[in-house]
């Protein structure tokens, strides 16, 4: 079982990753994942729910592909309709998946120099 924290320090390992201090992860200023903001009551603005990380995907395909494929643990909601993000329920997915998701997140929002050189950091 995942938490907001473990997707903020896995996410924080990665270079030039800053954290808002309130629900945002970025690199270069683009945000690569955060903390859900849920619509409780209709009439009231939204708020954090930690149980949801929303993590950038590479496609809208992506996104419905998962929460088609695994509904217990991604999904999406009309706020996100034509946005490359899909839902995770944190409860429900192994650390190693959120690892994976963030790792995927960070790739495709950091600037290519960034990515150059962690590439080349990485062990081969």
């Amino acid at each position: 079982m995942a938490t907001f924290d473990d997707a903020r320090h896995f996410a924080l390992s990665f270079p030039e990753t800053a954290w808002d201090g309130d629900s945002r992860l970025s690199v270069a200023g683009k945000a690569f994942c955060w903390s859900w903001l849920e619509r409780v009551d209709p009439k009231k603005a939204r708020v954090p729910n930690s149980d949801v990380l929303v993590v950038s995907v590479a496609s809208e395909e992506v996104k419905f592909g998962l929460a088609e494929a695994e509904p217990e643990k991604y999904f999406t909601e009309p706020h996100y309709d034509g946005y490359r993000a899909v839902m995770v329920r944190l409860p429900a997915v192994t650390d190693a998946e959120l690892r994976d998701l963030i790792a995927d997140a960070w790739q495709l929002r950091a600037p290519r120099a960034v990515l150059k050189r962690f590439e080349a950091e990485q062990p081969r």
